[in-house]
């Protein structure tokens, strides 16, 4: 699989893993996959990361959380590229380590795991998946898009409440469990709760 600026070609098989690959999520990346048995079975590949927990919210996958980048074999050698959340997170070497268990567990000899900093991770690569799971687990997903106005911070989101869905929320600080969460209140329920910032 190799990046361009066209949306993908084939779609993934049934499952939650359905929406990743086929949403137009920026026009510089993504490309459809290869087909199945071209170059190996992507199917199984992604099957078995969709498996693997994000190790700071562990109710998405790698694969939900969209930072799974391509997947590609190179002389017989399985290859997946991984994004980051951002350059800094401290679980990045973390969440390699699990793919690559992961895949060696199922079979795959000596995978290489390869990380991609360009272009940059984007909360728009969250797939729907993904979002309905950080709300149900009590993190309200991003609102909105990562564009140049909500990334500079000129537009104060309304973020519903994960845990009664009333809008009237108040951002307590910038900064939520994790760098790339903020910490809301509600003002109906009265819980705090974290936000996904929009990234």
């Amino acid at each position: 699989m190799r990046p361009s600026g066209n949306p993908p070609s084939t779609p993934i098989g049934d499952g939650p893993i359905d929406d990743w690959p086929s949403r137009d999520l920026i026009g510089s990346d993504r490309s459809g996959l290869p087909p199945a048995g071209e170059k190996g079975d992507v199917d199984a590949v992604l099957a078995v990361l969709q498996e693997v927990p994000d190790p700071e919210v562990p109710v998405v996958s790698v694969v939900e959380l969209g930072i799974v980048r391509d997947i590609d074999w190179v002389d017989g050698r399985l290859a997946v590229n991984v994004t980051p959340t951002y350059s800094g997170c401290p679980a990045t070497e973390v969440i390699e380590q699990h793919i690559h268990e992961a895949l060696v567990a199922a079979g795959y000899s000596d995978p290489l795991i390869q990380r991609r900093l360009s272009p940059a991770w984007t909360t728009d690569w969250l797939t729907d998946a993904g979002r309905e799971k950080l709300r149900a687990y009590g993190i309200a997903p991003p609102v909105g898009s990562a564009s140049k106005r909500s990334l500079t911070g000129q537009s104060d989101p309304v973020v519903p409440c994960p845990l009664c869905g009333s809008n009237a929320t108040e951002r307590v600080s910038e900064f939520g469990s994790t760098a790339c969460k903020a910490l809301y209140r509600c003002r109906d329920c009265l819980e705090p709760f974290d936000y996904f910032k929009c990234l």
